[in-house]
């Protein structure tokens, strides 16, 4: 579904032209992966139209509406790598424990979008004093946080394995690393919008600049920063959401939640951690290939003899502006026309070159 804003095809070259070997599709495809022919749709369409190795992320529940458990172990086998209800969270505690608790019995990672649907309920932007002058709602930071406490007390009690999705506040990196302290099988991500941008964004009132959970502050982007640093937080995501220009091309409360992530993504990191010496090379390429990997229990992300020849060459000092043409089918990026640093010039999947000199081949 919603093939007009995004095709396996058109997802893959993006992602291949953004320097990425494998990427996972989230279960918030329409229909929802939340059976074993939604996974085997994914995987059948990728092998024949997709250049790049694409795993499907299977439903926490059925039609990700929170109330059932999807076909977790027969999706499982099928070739799913971990579950979400990407997008939404599962609000009822006695779901997700089973969600864990079902999951651990095939090793799946359980990840989860933490955000207290009744705190965020119609907010579009950091609740704040920004949002105040601006005039529009705001998604308190105790939505996400709440959500991740409860998730990770779940966890405690499960021993099942909690991946935090997309986080974006620092009492979340705080709650992360005491977790991790006391041995609480929890991982977590953030994406390279959240340590790139601050809530003052969304001044001009440009779509591009809602996405959810929110841009927040810059006190929390300094958090994401020394969490990055710290290894609390494991592993940086596209969180790749693309949408049209007519549905991004309306008023800030009415327009959808979501940016395109792929193309920018490893400029972003290099000009924005790297450069600025927040994460050196080596750690910075482990957040996106070694621990991502480590997490969905794939054997990728080395370069150890007898694994696959998925390769990325990255020009450190290639500068260039991100232009409004992308590979991918949609252009809702907050980073049209901004200078960026570290782009990726060929891609390898497989043995086989997929991107050359920056171009798809």
């Amino acid at each position: 579904g919603r093939e007009d804003e995004e095709t396996i095809a058109s997802g893959t070259r993006a992602a291949a032209q953004g320097g990425f070997t494998s990427i996972c599709c989230m279960s918030n495809t329409q229909p929802v992966i939340d059976s074993v022919s939604g996974v085997k749709f994914i995987l059948t369409t990728a092998s024949q139209e997709g250049v790049v190795n694409v795993y499907p992320i299977g439903s926490i529940t059925k039609g990700r509406k929170g109330e059932e458990l999807a076909e977790i172990g027969k999706m499982r086998i099928a070739g799913i790598v971990g579950i979400s209800d990407d997008g939404k969270p599962v609000m009822n505690a006695q779901i997700m424990r089973r969600a864990l608790e079902y999951a651990k019995m095939f090793n799946l990672p359980v990840i989860s979008h933490c955000e207290d649907l009744n705190l965020s309920m119609g907010g579009v932007m950091n609740e704040g004093f920004t949002s105040t002058v601006l005039g529009l709602k705001g998604i308190p930071k105790q939505a996400e946080e709440i959500m991740v406490a409860r998730d990770i007390a779940l966890a405690e009690l499960t021993s099942g394995k909690l991946h935090l999705a997309h986080i974006t506040t620092r009492r979340s990196v705080e709650l992360i690393r005491q977790a991790k302290k006391k041995k609480i099988k929890v991982t977590c991500e953030t994406a390279p919008h959240y340590f790139s941008l601050s809530e003052e964004e969304v001044q001009g009132y440009d779509t591009n600049t809602k996405i959810n959970p929110p841009l927040r502050t810059k006190d929390d982007i300094k958090a994401l920063c020394e969490g990055l640093a710290d290894g609390t937080i494991d592993c940086i995501v596209s969180d790749h959401a693309p949408h049209l220009d007519v549905e991004k091309d309306l008023e800030y409360n009415i327009a959808p939640f979501g940016i395109i992530g792929l193309e920018t993504m490893l400029p972003l990191i290099f000009t924005n951690l790297v450069s600025k010496k927040i994460l050196n090379l080596n750690q910075a390429i482990a957040k996106l290939t070694m621990n991502p990997a480590n997490i969905l229990g794939l054997e990728k992300g080395s370069l150890s003899i007898g694994s696959d020849a998925d390769l990325t060459i990255i020009d450190l000092n290639l500068k260039k502006k991100i232009g409004n043409e992308f590979t991918s089918q949609s252009r809702n990026s907050p980073f049209i026309g901004m200078e960026l640093k570290g782009f990726p010039v060929t891609t390898i999947v497989g043995g086989k070159v997929v991107m050359k000199d920056g171009k798809l081949v």
